[in-house]
């Protein structure tokens, strides 16, 4: 089995309250220790590597984000997904390209740019055209970025989802959808469901984010953040 499909399969026939948690490395050395800890599989964050490589959220270069993204997948046996943002401006077949060169089995792709809401029919398209230049090499995590830049409608969210799944989505991640939103979005999303868990003990535990109807969880740049603060706590203490 490839590790595509070995991917894919790890969102298949998941039980309420046992989603695929997905870590997020931002270099190598982090990935390294998520294997270790026991997980199947890794999601990098685009803000995370961002940060690891001096640039702000959004700003980093495509060529940097992808290689950071190759000594990711070459550093680790287990399958690595791919926040590559709204795809740099890259045509699909070379974003497709680029991503498989990078050793990626998957890819997060965003609905909005600059802030602002993407028409849905045309990125519908735009994952239609990814869809057809990877076939089933990479798995597809469409975002919804109704509740960060939009106005926060579920209706619109599923809207949005229906038309990404129908190009071709393998999962579909309304980023930022609060918790007690999750069942709705639940009912009227085909196929899996990406939640974004906290780690500030505010939301809901990645099992409680399960119950609620999320196939799988992702971290965005919160555990490269929480490894920042505990190395800032270690900084400290050598200079007292």
């Amino acid at each position: 089995m490839s590790k595509a499909a070995a991917f894919r399969a790890l969102h298949q026939g998941r039980a309420p309250g046992d989603p695929l948690i997905l870590p997020g490395p931002w270099d190598a050395a982090s990935a390294r220790v998520f294997v270790a800890a026991g997980f199947p599989a890794l999601a990098t964050p685009s803000a995370g590597v961002a940060a690891s490589l001096g640039y702000a959220d959004g700003a980093t270069p495509a060529d940097e984000m992808f290689a950071a993204v190759a000594r990711i997948t070459r550093a680790v046996d287990v399958p690595v997904s791919a926040d590559v943002e709204g795809g740099y401006g890259l045509a699909p077949k070379e974003l497709v390209e680029r991503l498989l060169e990078a050793g990626a089995v998957g890819c997060n792709l965003e609905d909005s740019e600059g802030g602002v809401l993407k028409d849905p029919h045309e990125h519908a398209a735009f994952l239609a055209e990814v869809r057809a230049a990877a076939g089933d090499r990479l798995f597809v995590n469409a975002r919804v970025d109704t509740f960060v830049h939009g106005d926060g409608d579920p209706e619109r969210a599923v809207e949005r989802a229906a038309l990404y799944v129908a190009a071709g989505a393998d999962c579909v991640y309304p980023i930022l959808a609060p918790a007690d939103v999750l069942p709705l979005l639940r009912a009227g999303i085909q196929g899996p469901l990406n939640a974004l868990a906290r780690l500030d003990g505010d939301g809901p535990s990645p099992a409680a984010l399960g119950g609620l109807g999320a196939t799988r969880i992702t971290f965005g740049p919160g555990l490269q953040r929480r490894a920042a603060e505990a190395l800032k706590g270690i900084a400290a203490g050598l200079m007292a």
